[in-house]
């Protein structure tokens, strides 16, 4: 069984870090002024402003700035202030021997799943896969992506209803639920940051991609044995996705659908997680999950 952090109070102070692309603090006012409003204390790191190229600093900076807010005990939640890339290039600089003592939550999504993933494979601590900094805008403050966040953080409330899907695979399944961004899945294939899938509940989503990319990335997870043994399949937003002079001849989904028509477990698709603006509704990444896929509609309770 996973270990889950504390809930929020009010008052808790919070870490906003970098640990991939560079950000300004200007690009983190409305987040600020949104955590204030939840009587939230932000604690700014040093990697916000910093600059090397395109990330927040050097690998060695970003590495030290996110293990000050692992190691602070009066630290409750860590945000990674936004995605790119970079976050891989400093999870293995980084000691989580204090924070495995004192779990905290980490929220993020896209890049920082390597962190989300990693975390989970190897500490077996839950983490948030949701809406970062970055996101937040002055009038998205009531968002649904914004609202599931808040109640995950405060609440540890998390069941939702979600429309069909023509492609789904009806069927119920319950496991802890893992994954994130599919590149960066893939990314992680035969490291310890992405290990025993078996009697898990998958996510995937993922951004501006070409088809055969998913293609190949679908591919290289059935072949690496990530697929035969799950026990259900969530498939996040799919979003901006291209394709070539020569077309692939299938969409994202039908991509996905065609990799795993060896299996039978549920698939629940187009749920509203991932890159989609005010709609990436967050959830609990190594959290026992229930998923049923039905006709008419996909329950996902955590």
């Amino acid at each position: 069984m996973t270990k889950r952090p504390d809930l929020l109070t009010k008052g808790d102070k919070i870490g906003i870090v970098a640990t991939a692309r560079k950000i300004s603090i200007e690009e983190l006012s409305a987040s600020i002024k949104l955590f204030i409003s939840w009587d939230l204390v932000p604690i700014i790191g040093k990697s916000i402003g910093a600059e090397e190229n395109q990330f927040a600093g050097s690998d060695k900076e970003r590495a030290k700035d996110l293990q000050y807010f692992l190691d602070n005990r009066a630290i409750k939640a860590v945000f990674c202030a936004r995605g790119g890339y970079g976050t891989v290039r400093i999870i293995d600089m980084l000691d989580f021997s204090l924070f495995t003592e004192n779990p905290k939550w980490i929220i993020g999504y896209s890049d920082p799943t390597v962190l989300l993933s990693h975390i989970y494979f190897n500490y077996n601590i839950e983490t948030i896969h949701g809406i970062m900094p970055i996101n937040i805008e002055t009038d998205d403050f009531f968002s649904n992506a914004v609202i599931s966040l808040k109640k995950i953080l405060f609440e540890g409330e998390n069941k939702k209803v979600y429309k069909k899907y023509i492609m789904n695979r009806e069927g119920e399944a319950e496991g802890e639920l893992i994954g994130g961004n599919l590149s960066v899945l893939y990314s992680l294939l035969g490291s310890n940051s992405f290990g025993d899938t078996k009697d898990k509940i998958l996510f995937i989503e993922d951004l501006d991609e070409y088809l055969y990319h998913i293609d190949r990335m679908m591919q290289a997870l059935d072949r690496a044995g990530k697929l035969k043994d799950i026990k259900g399949l969530i498939v996040g937003a799919l979003t901006d996705m291209h394709d070539n002079a020569i077309p692939f001849g299938r969409s994202a989904e039908e991509i996905i659908m065609d990799n795993i028509k060896d299996y039978d477990f549920p698939v629940a698709f187009n749920i509203p997680i991932g890159h989609i603006k005010d709609e990436n509704q967050a959830c609990v990444i190594g959290r026992k999950t229930i998923l049923i896929v039905e006709k008419d509609k996909v329950i996902i309770e955590q």
